[in-house]
């Protein structure tokens, strides 16, 4: 296995960990709650979501660093840090150093929610689903071999992404629905009982 294969491994690791993160954060924002639905037991999916976040940052920032260990990609740090003028798919890794330093952005605004205040906070919050296309552009249009080739969207680690595209868009579908029957239910709570109904 050389440096680049690992590398993609480790971004695979990456989009897996960040397509958990969103979910979890999705189902928090519901107000679910462990304890009084499945699996009915004490789970800190807050502490997990948190979790999941730092352990993404960490796997996004291993990933572009592993490819200095290969003389084929021909990376060096500038590459890494700044990627305009890689030796291979500036492009497409600039999308894919755009969704790290947005994915830091989110994590330190996240630690500091308490000071920034709920509305804020949740103003910047929704930069995680930049970050989710930054990231999944990113792994969708990488040639795993850098070396220039067509994607190839039935390869294994592009079904992959695909997969985590789809749970992904399921999950934001899914509480976006239930945002609006919570409201439509709201609605109807507030208006009473029509006239003429006992």
């Amino acid at each position: 296995m050389t440096s680049i294969d690992l590398s993609g491994d480790v971004g695979g690791v990456a989009i897996s960990l960040l397509s958990l993160n969103i979910l979890l954060g999705l189902l928090i924002s519901t107000r679910y709650n462990p304890w009084r639905s499945w699996p009915h037991r004490r789970i800190n999916i807050f502490w997990i979501h948190n979790q999941t976040g730092w352990a993404a940052l960490c796997a996004a920032v291993l990933h572009p660093l592993l490819l200095l260990f290969s003389t084929r990609a021909g990376f060096n740090w500038l590459d890494i840090v700044f990627p305009a003028w890689a030796p291979k798919q500036p492009k497409i890794f600039l999308i894919g150093a755009a969704a790290i330093y947005t994915l830091v952005f989110v994590l330190i605004t996240s630690h500091y929610r308490v000071q920034l205040g709920r509305r804020r906070w949740k103003t910047l919050h929704f930069s995680t689903y930049l970050l989710a296309a930054l990231a999944f552009t990113h792994g969708l249009l990488t040639d795993p071999n850098l070396r220039g080739r067509p994607v190839n969207f039935l390869g294994g680690g592009k079904m992959f992404v695909e997969f985590c595209i789809l749970v992904v868009l399921s999950g934001i579908f899914l509480r976006v629905r239930y945002a609006l029957r919570k409201t439509r239910s709201g609605r109807f709570a507030g208006q009473g009982a029509p006239e003429g109904t006992l």
